[in-house]
């Protein structure tokens, strides 16, 4: 990626890492110092807040919302089972998933999902833990339901419905 190309355009959807879907309502000009510099102003669906994100910098790992062909990849990672996990007190794991979930990669989303949905199988979450079920849960179920055009309400039936 070089220089100022900007690769949204106002009212695109886009997602940025840990905060989900938005739309790219402007791209502002701003003096920052000595520098004139260029940023999307984005509004989140879940929250209604705004951010504004430079447009140079590699745009900070904001992405485009994934294709209706990723979506079976990102439910093939979530009907994985007879995974390899080794035991790990439960702030390392938190400490590894919430990095993972920090990467913005839905891939990586679902594969939290996915191990915490089977870990409960086993045990108690703890509060934390709880939380970020919610979290990863959200954020694929908004995205997916964008990428399918299909309400969110399918999305989160069809992955409860791999956990039950």
């Amino acid at each position: 990626m070089g220089g100022a190309v900007e690769m949204f355009r106002v009212g695109d959807m886009a997602v940025y890492p840990a905060h989900g879907v938005g739309k790219i309502e402007s791209i502002e000009s701003r003096r920052v110092g000595e520098l004139e510099q260029s940023f999307y102003v984005m509004r989140f669906i879940d929250s209604n807040m705004t951010v504004m994100i430079p447009t140079t910098s590699g745009t900070a790992g904001l992405r485009n919302i994934i294709s209706a062909d990723d979506v079976q990849s990102v439910f093939a990672i979530l009907n994985q089972r007879n995974l390899e996990t080794e035991a790990q007190p439960w702030n390392q794991r938190y400490r590894e998933y919430t990095n993972k979930i920090k990467t913005g990669s839905i891939f990586e989303i679902a594969a939290v999902l996915r191990d915490l949905l089977l870990l409960r199988g086993d045990k108690d979450l703890s509060f934390g833990e709880r939380k970020m079920v919610d979290t990863a849960k959200t954020l694929l179920v908004k995205e997916i339901a964008l990428a399918k055009q299909i309400n969110e309400e399918q999305v989160a039936e069809h992955i409860d419905q791999i956990f039950a």
